[in-house]
């Protein structure tokens, strides 16, 4: 091919237009499992209803440490930050911890697009009438309160976007919050996404005697070191860790969008463990 020819073409080529985006005819399979199944639904009261009784014993024995990991600790030893005599409470991530972004993901459904933080910005904005409760974190909630614990919100949504993520988190049924005592938010330190310095913040007020997450960085940064996903998932089986799950620290599903959304088939299917169906007549 000449080299006008195909300058010509890269050309043509160049001034397409982009592709729009294809929207599914139905909601993609992890939006159809966590915002529409019974079994999602399931899942999340049983985790809030495991917290309520795990959080009731703690309140009662009155722990020495908090379920906060101390500064400057691994997940290999782990320190917690002591409790003393501060006063008792909870902290959670909101999106699709406590509050479903129904609105957002129906958006992101439709239109095909996927994650925008434009359209994010805005949803944050103006969504506080399309957001519900995860299902029982409203009554969890109100049983915390009752109990005399604290909850306390940790979220990445934007410290720029205070007031209305107050207001979503009430239209959700989550009662109030107020914006740096009950209410973190992404912006009000130096970090960013990162949620220890916060986490640090609340552990100095408060005994803190159970978190709920739906992604690892709500109990830790450490989980998002860089490792590999094969080594991420191992560190959240060491003893150590391990015996957080249920007993301080609840994760919540989420099949939409997050960090445990990686891995080619090398990190996620072991050597050791694949299946290739027999040929026609084999057994």
């Amino acid at each position: 091919m000449g080299l006008a020819v195909f300058v010509m073409l890269a050309g043509c080529s160049a001034e397409r237009p982009a592709a729009v985006p294809v929207a599914p005819e139905v909601p993609p399979a992890g939006m159809q499992y966590l915002y529409g199944s019974g079994e999602a639904s399931a899942l999340s009261i049983q985790a809030y209803r495991a917290l309520l009784a795990n959080v009731a014993a703690k309140v009662k024995a009155r722990p020495v440490d908090s379920v906060v990991l101390a500064q400057e600790t691994s997940l290999d030893d782990p320190r917690f930050e002591p409790c003393g005599t501060k006063p008792f409470a909870a902290v959670f991530d909101v999106d699709e911890t406590v509050m479903l972004n129904i609105g957002y993901e129906y958006h992101a459904a439709r239109t095909g697009r996927g994650f925008d933080a434009a359209a994010w910005d805005a949803w944050e904005k103006t969504g506080e009438d399309a957001v519900a409760p995860v299902p029982g974190a409203d009554r969890m909630v109100r049983a915390l309160r009752e109990m005399g614990v604290t909850v306390v919100f940790n979220t990445n949504r934007a410290a720029a976007n205070a007031g209305p993520t107050i207001r979503a988190i009430k239209a959700a049924g989550l009662g109030d919050a107020v914006h740096g005592e009950t209410l973190f938010l992404s912006g009000d330190d130096a970090t960013g996404s990162r949620k220890d310095g916060r986490r640090a913040v609340i552990a100095a007020k408060y005994c803190v005697v159970a978190m709920g997450g739906d992604q690892l960085g709500d109990f830790s940064d450490l989980f998002n070191g860089g490792q590999s996903v094969t080594a991420r998932r191992a560190a959240t089986m060491q003893p150590a860790i391990a015996q957080m799950w249920g007993n301080g620290w609840f994760v919540l599903p989420n099949p939409v969008y997050g960090s445990g959304l990686k891995g080619g088939f090398d990190e996620v299917f072991p050597a050791d463990k694949r299946w290739t169906a027999p040929a026609n007549g084999e057994n």
